[in-house]
């Protein structure tokens, strides 16, 4: 199952989606729980590169209603960045002392080599001894595996000489391996607002969403497909499934929405790209989650010229036109794409064929 829930109370969404889950199948009562949040630059989260606090302080207050109290955050910034200067940046400093919970660097951690299909790696002893590691990731683009989520984001569970390897020798098996040799007990994907262009940050586009489940390769394959991509466009989800990570996530599977009238609350995504792609669109009271849809495509097409414009929103609800329409309310055009929200990977094969 995967929950998602929609809104901008991000604290208490965080809590309902993870209520309305299975997690509690899987904690119990006595654990230490490692809560991994994506913090690769120090900047807000605002900016769509690092997972909001709210979104982490909403995971502390459930798992301790819960009866758990050994909790700690635990995060590597990227190679040439300091972890503590993005704990304070992002807020995180504030979040520990308010929270009473602690924050550990694991630049400082000692790491222990595993071994999986003749690739050693070797793995911040932290992320490994944890009873339960609750991944929490940005769903955002990346310049060089495309997608960055709950797959990735281990890559912070790994010292700096072992994240530099990483790219001497290609990233998508290691990222693959790595998921494989560190087992990820439960995903919280931040979507509110991450990047369309770059893992950096700077380029937002609103979602205002969070996603929970089990299996990071499941979710992952979701989020894919939600940001324009198919599975196996990205490799190190395709490599991941050959390894028996999880399997794909598929239209039969089961997805828990809450809030989803809350969809409907909009605000033109910042940023120069969704700026860039805003003469192709007729918004007629469009959701973000909608329109974000739309701009995903669009960013993947980016190179395609297009001669209509597109429709979107619930303006059109009842309208029918020659022209493009993306979202149940357009159904009545002559190319609609279903989905409230339709995926941007359904948008994708639409357009193309336009």
């Amino acid at each position: 199952m995967i929950t998602v829930v929609y809104g901008n109370e991000l604290v208490k969404n965080t809590y309902d989606a993870l209520k309305a889950s299975d997690i509690l199948t899987y904690l119990k009562p006595g654990m230490t729980v490692a809560i991994k949040p994506n913090l690769v630059v120090p900047c807000p989260a605002s900016d769509g590169a690092t997972t909001h606090p709210e979104i982490i302080e909403g995971i502390i207050h459930f798992i301790r209603e819960f009866g758990i109290s050994n909790i700690e955050i635990i995060e590597s910034s990227w190679v040439g960045d300091k972890t503590k200067r993005a704990f304070e940046y992002c807020g995180y400093n504030e979040l520990s002392r308010k929270n009473n919970v602690p924050l550990f660097d694991l630049k400082d951690d000692n790491a222990t080599s595993l071994q999986y299909d003749k690739m050693e790696i070797a793995i911040c002893k932290k992320a490994l001894e944890a009873d339960f590691l609750i991944n929490v990731p940005v769903l955002k683009a990346h310049s060089q595996t495309r997608l960055t989520c709950c797959m990735k984001n281990l890559k912070g569970c790994i010292p700096d000489k072992e994240k530099r390897r990483f790219h001497t020798i290609g990233l998508h098996k290691p990222i693959a391996v790595l998921n494989k040799l560190l087992h990820t007990d439960y995903c919280v994907v931040d979507s509110i607002c991450g990047d369309l262009s770059s893992e950096e940050g700077g380029n937002p586009i609103e979602t205002n969403r969070i996603i929970v489940g089990r299996n990071p390769l499941t979710i992952d394959s979701y989020c894919a497909q939600l940001i324009g991509y198919s599975p196996d466009e990205i490799e190190h989800i395709r490599l991941g499934r050959a390894l028996g990570v999880g399997e794909y996530y598929d239209d039969d599977y089961e997805i828990n929405e809450l809030n989803a009238e809350k969809k409907t609350i909009f605000n033109l995504p910042n940023g120069r790209i969704a700026e860039k792609y805003s003469s192709l669109i007729s918004d007629d009271a469009a959701c973000s989650a909608c329109y974000s849809s739309l701009v995903f495509a669009l960013h993947k097409l980016r190179k395609q010229k297009f001669s209509d414009i597109i429709h979107i929103g619930q303006g059109y609800r009842g309208k029918s036109g020659d022209g493009i329409g993306v979202g149940d309310c357009t159904c009545g055009y002559k190319v609609s794409v279903p989905g409230c929200p339709p995926k941007a990977s359904d948008i994708v094969k639409a357009l193309s064929r336009s």
